[in-house]
């Protein structure tokens, strides 16, 4: 699935401010709840993506993914992000 950068950088940087994104099991959605401007299918498509490469868990429970942010995960989106050392999610 093409994902435009903007949402791309959008959900990753969501993703390392909170360390944790949930994401309800619902293609249909036009909207994710917490991220403006992506929807919810390309937001579970990124974590799908990110957990088959291990930089995030993923727990599935009630039709939500919780996705948890993993030592990996946090170098890997350091460098996408070009942010320094020193900021921390």
């Amino acid at each position: 699935m093409f994902i435009p950068k903007a949402n791309r950088i959008a959900v990753f940087s969501y993703l390392f401010k909170e360390g944790v994104c949930v994401v309800k099991k619902d293609s249909v959605s036009p909207t994710h709840p917490q991220i403006e401007g992506c929807t919810n299918l390309e937001v579970m498509c990124l974590m799908k993506s990110l957990n088959s490469k291990g930089y995030i868990r993923i727990t599935f429970n009630w039709m939500y993914n919780y996705c948890y942010l993993t030592a990996e995960g946090i170098d890997y989106l350091r460098t996408y992000l070009a942010l320094p050392e020193s900021i921390v999610p």
